[in-house]
């Protein structure tokens, strides 16, 4: 099933390869689809993280805070109680993320597979080319060069002079992706660190000093077409909230 779900990325990233000649603007195009797609359950995140803010602003919610502040147990209890009133999912904004972890895997299975180098290689490629929508002969072989990247490779910028080469989108993988968590995700914590006794902060902090450098350290060691993808992603992501008003600027205050 999983290599099934594989085949279907590697053939849609191959038809848009076939319709541009480019493999990073397939890559690239792949990655706009791939969030146009999922933009309705973004959507709903982006609703669901409003409603909450609205609700943890109200004076129910603050009297339930007041009367329980000494017993935890008890308040989560009352406040999924309220949630559920409410129609408030508290858990919507985890959603995308754990709908990323697949797309990601499969799309960096798919590029490898894609950029063969070896006659069983090929071999295997053109036994998974869906061939009723494009010709193995129209398509192969690849060309995986994108400005100075190989797209099958970790990226690194040469320049004369240095003796070790520059992971550029590694580098702009972790700005865009701390920019990224600090724009679409502060608007929520502040009113999130009251309400489980800091362990919804906890948990934001973590995840966004660990999810940049996981996907810093993804771009910089695996192949640059999905380094490429992050990058494309995380800039999609931020304008979706920027169209929604959604971003908050404050939180670039990095030193707050």
């Amino acid at each position: 099933m999983w290599q099934s779900f594989v085949n279907i990325f590697l053939n849609v990233l191959l038809y848009i390869y076939n319709l541009t000649g480019n493999f990073g603007v397939a890559i690239i195009l792949f990655t706009l689809l791939i969030k146009l797609v999922t933009y309705p359950l973004m959507r709903s995140q982006i609703k669901s993280s409003a409603k909450m803010m609205e609700l943890q602003k109200s004076p129910e919610y603050n009297e339930m805070m007041e009367k329980y502040k000494g017993n935890q147990e008890k308040l989560a209890e009352e406040q999924m109680k309220l949630y559920k009133k409410y129609g408030v999912n508290p858990t919507a904004s985890c959603l995308p993320t754990l709908i990323q972890l697949p797309i990601i895997f499969a799309l960096y299975q798919a590029i490898i597979a894609a950029i063969v180098s070896t006659p069983m290689g090929m071999l295997d490629l053109t036994k998974r080319v869906f061939t009723n929508f494009m010709q193995v002969g129209d398509i192969f072989p690849i060309n995986p060069n994108f400005l100075w990247m190989n797209l099958g490779q970790p990226e690194r910028l040469n320049i004369a002079g240095l003796p070790f080469g520059i992971p550029v989108l590694a580098i702009l993988v972790v700005l865009t992706t701390v920019l990224q968590t600090k724009l679409t995700q502060a608007s929520t914590t502040g009113s999130s660190n009251q309400s489980s006794g800091g362990n919804s902060a906890m948990m934001s902090g973590m995840m966004n000093v660990y999810m940049p450098l996981l996907m810093g350290f993804m771009a910089y060691s695996l192949a640059s077409g999905l380094a490429l993808y992050f990058l494309i992603s995380n800039l999609f992501t931020i304008g979706q909230y920027a169209v929604d008003g959604k971003l908050d600027w404050k939180a670039l205050k990095f030193g707050k």
